[in-house]
Formats: C-alpha cells, structure tokens, sequence
C-alpha cells in the first residue's frame, strides 16, 4: 500500500508536470503563430501593393482577400510558430533552473517532452486535415479573388491639367476643379476606328457619378461639338462644329467595374485538388504519357509509308548497286529530280513540325504530371514539417537555456530559413526536371531530421553545445598549448641532469673551451 500509494503521488506530479508545460507552450504558440501570419500578410501585400493601389477596392473586399490569403499562408505559419513557440518554451524553463529540478527528480527530457510531442502530433495531423480540405478551396477563392482585382482598372480619378484615358474611347482633361462635381475648362475626345475623333469643349460643367457607380454624367455648359464624318483617308469628309449653351453628356465606367471571373475556371488546377482528386488527375495524366508514343507513332505513318510494310518481305528486295561515291540524287531521271526533292522537303517539314509539337506536347503533360505529384507530396512534407520543426526546437531550447524572444527568435529565423530555402529549391528543381517529385519535396525533412536527432542526443546528455563559457575555455587551452609549443627548449635542470647522469659542475682549474 505504501508504495501503491507512492506511486500514485508520482503520477499526479507528472500529470500537473504535463499541465504545467501545456500551458508554458500554448501561450507562445498562439502569439508567434498570429504574428507569424501577420507577416507572411504584409510581405504579400508587399508584393502585390503595386497593382491594387489606386482601384477603388472597397473594405469588404479587402476583408475577403485578407481570410482567403491567410487560410493559404497557415501551412507556412505553423512550422514556424511550433518551432520557436518550443524553443522559447524550453529555453524559459532552462533558464529559471526548472529544467534541471525536474532532470534531478529523475524525469528524463524525453518524458518531459511528451505531453507536447503529443500535442504536436495532433497539430500535424491537423494540418494535413487543413491542407487538404481547407487550402485547396482557399486558394480557388484567392486565385480568382486576386486575378479579378490585379485585372481592375484604376477607379475614376480625374487630375486637373492632365488627360484621363482609363474609360474606353474617351480621353478628358479639366483645367481647374473648384470642387469634386464643378470645373472649368472642359475638353472631352472622343476616339473611333473608323471616323476622326471627335471633340467636345465647354467652359463650365458639372461632373456626377450615378448612384449605382456605372455613368459618369457631364452637365456642360457654353462650349462647342466637333465632328467629322467620312472615311480617314477621304477627300469627301464632312466637318461640322456645333455650339451649345448646355449640353448632356453619359460616359459608360462599366470598364471600371471589376469582373467577377467563375471559380471554374482554376478549378482544374494542381493546388486547387484535394488527395482523391490530385490521384485521378494523376492516374489520368500517367495513362494519357503512355499512350503518347502509340498515338505519334500512328500519325507519323502519314508521312512514313514504308513503316507500314515493317513487317514483309521488302527487306529482300536487292537495290541496284551505285558508284562509289555517287548521290542518290543523281540516279534519278531530269524529268523526276525536281518534283522528288520538292516532295522531299514537303515530307520532311511536315515530318519535323508534327514532331516538335507531340515533343512539345510530351513535355507540358510530363511537366502536369510532376506539378501534380509534387502537390500530392507537399500535402504531407507541410504537415511532417510541423513534428519536424519540433524535434529541432526542444531540444534546441534545452541546450541554449535562454528564454524572451531575443536568442530563440535568432535560432528559429535561421533554421526556418533553412527549411524555406530547402523546401523552395526541391520545388525548383522537381519543376526543372532535375530531382523526382519524392526527392524534391522531401529534401527539407530529409536534412532537418538527423539535425533534430542530434539535438535530441545533445540535449539527453547535458551537451555544452551553445554555451559560450565551454567554447572560452576550449579555446584558452588551445592558446595555452599552442604558447608552450613555441617557447624554446630551456636548459636542463640540475635535478634533470642528475637523472640523465650529465655533470653540469665546471672546475675552477679547467680552462674554458674556445
């Protein structure tokens, strides 16, 4: 009973050990995972700021591409936030000794590390969860989204002194704005493809946008309409000038509004597959390489009419013996040589252009092809890398014993580069053809995992592996030996000689040598 009892103790101090952790973990987790979305946010909009500034996009808009984008940046997120939420996790309670109090009650770091080992599982398992059934409709939301707005044309914006030329087939310029709807100076061009442009000039309007945002009507005042009819190049040309002391005229900003472009039209696309579909897309594509060779060898026959007779008895037929060194251009009558080689030429390009395309042909679908292998794949290497990126960073906080976010913040940027570089240059190489989809997608864990049991070993057996004082003193016993190395040999002292058996006494009455 006593050590049923002892036992049972134990237990419970493991349990709130467990809780305790749990708890140390999630509060950095939640806090670098958000910052870490915020991040991967402005560095898109970083990027894109360019082609979405000067539209007229309204907030909600905005709103919608800011959930869609972080819904596709969370598998990028997640690795770094369990990276450094576990080294900072690890390093706080190494620093405030709580890591070697409970290492000397005899709970090993590996038992320490379970409950988030645990925990960290569940988010990878999550995450694959996410990448396959969230992300694919996130990205078809963020691909249409973001086509529509990058091919919107700049909301209305009329600048005095300069020409407007964003509404098809009108080009306006307004001297001076006395407010937002009353200007002075007005002229409008009106372009055409078949007749020269037409003018309007007044000296006053009034500009109002329709409630519906779709007209932009002028009301001008005391001005002039020119016009011109005919063709461009015509002696026989009109021209006529038409003076108003009001005039109405309706501009159509239809051109401005912003398309809504169908999610079906990526909906095809690798990224936006879920597993099931990515293994029929795949499947397809496979069967479609394999028939390809058949399928040209059957076209090629146009215009190879002996591959038909491949098997009879052609092959005994005896051809007359030429000169040496004789063309075969040359055994051909007068009559016959021109029309052979034209024909000859006529074969051979549509020979090589009906080649260069399946060849071209051949290369997108192999191209297809390890797109979509390589979506399949990085469905899993993204979730992997969340158990990854864990492994290297508790134990990575246990041996650096620093806390806040000043040392793990350095540690995790370094290695969270070295995963993003790695698992950038398996895409590229696997899109250049240069490693297999398995190869390529796999390279980053396939790096940081022996790195991570590493750790792991050097944190089991207290390594000084980043501490400071043991590189000091390592490298003060270098200096110290590589000074002794280079002092000059001292003579033998009188205890050494002794042991040698030298005489080292001179006698007064022998004379000196030299």
């Amino acid at each position: 009973m006593p050590g049923r009892n002892k036992k049972s103790e134990t237990n419970i101090v493991i349990k709130k050990l467990d809780i305790l952790v749990l708890k140390a973990f999630i509060g950095p987790f939640i806090a670098t995972f958000f910052l870490t979305l915020f991040v991967l946010i402005l560095q898109f909009f970083w990027l894109w700021i360019d082609d979405f500034v000067g539209k007229g996009i309204d907030g909600m808009t905005i709103v919608r591409l800011i959930i869609y984008l972080s819904a596709t940046l969370v598998p990028l997120a997640l690795p770094l936030a369990v990276l450094l939420s576990s080294i900072m996790t690890f390093g706080n309670l190494g620093e405030t000794f709580e890591l070697v109090a409970i290492k000397s009650a005899g709970i090993g770091l590996l038992r320490f590390m379970r409950s988030l080992l645990v925990t960290t599982l569940l988010l990878a398992v999550l995450a694959f969860y996410f990448n396959n059934n969230v992300i694919p409709v996130a990205n078809l939301k963020m691909k249409t989204l973001q086509y529509d707005l990058v091919n919107q044309k700049p909301a209305f914006d009329l600048k005095e002194g300069t020409f407007y030329n964003m509404i098809p087939g009108y080009s306006i310029k307004v001297a001076k704005k006395v407010n937002d709807s009353v200007l002075n100076d007005i002229i409008i061009f009106e372009t055409s493809p078949n007749v020269q442009d037409n003018m309007i000039s007044a000296r006053r309007g009034v500009m109002r946008m329709s409630d519906d945002k779709r007209y932009l009507e002028f009301t001008l005042q005391d001005g002039w309409r020119y016009e011109e009819e005919g063709e461009r190049t015509g002696v026989n040309s009109r021209f006529y000038r038409l003076g108003f002391k009001e005039y109405k005229k309706v501009l159509d900003l239809s051109a401005l509004m912003r398309n809504f472009t169908s999610d079906s039209v990526y909906k095809d696309r690798a990224e936006m597959l879920t597993i099931l579909q990515l293994n029929r897309s795949i499947d397809s594509v496979q069967k479609m390489l394999n028939q390809f060779h058949e399928r040209h060898k059957a076209e090629m026959k146009a215009y190879l009419p002996f591959m038909q007779y491949m098997d009879s008895g052609w092959a005994k037929v005896r051809v007359p013996a030429l000169k040496k060194d004789t063309p075969f251009i040359k055994t051909l009558p007068d009559s016959a040589r021109v029309s052979v080689i034209d024909q000859s030429i006529s074969f051979t390009s549509s020979l090589k252009s009906t080649l260069d395309g399946a060849a071209t042909d051949y290369e997108n679908r192999r191209k297809e092809l390890r797109i979509h292998l390589m979506t399949w794949h990085e469905k899993f290497t993204m979730s992997i890398a969340v158990l990854v990126l864990f492994l290297i960073g508790a134990p990575l906080g246990s041996i650096v014993r620093k806390g806040g976010i000043g040392t793990p913040v350095v540690f995790a940027v370094i290695f969270f580069v070295v995963f993003f570089l790695l698992n950038n240059f398996g895409k590229k190489f696997v899109k250049e053809d240069v490693l297999q989809p398995i190869a390529g997608m796999w390279l980053a864990t396939i790096v940081l995992l022996p790195i991570g049991f590493f750790l792991i070993y050097k944190a089991l057996h207290d390594s000084q592996l980043f501490n400071k004082e043991f590189y000091y003193r390592f490298f003060r016993k270098l200096r110290k030996k590589k000074a002794a190395a280079k002092e000059p040999d001292e003579l033998p002292t009188e205890l050494e000689a002794e042991i040698s058996g030298e005489d080292l006494t001179i006698k007064k009455d022998q004379p000196a040598e030299g």
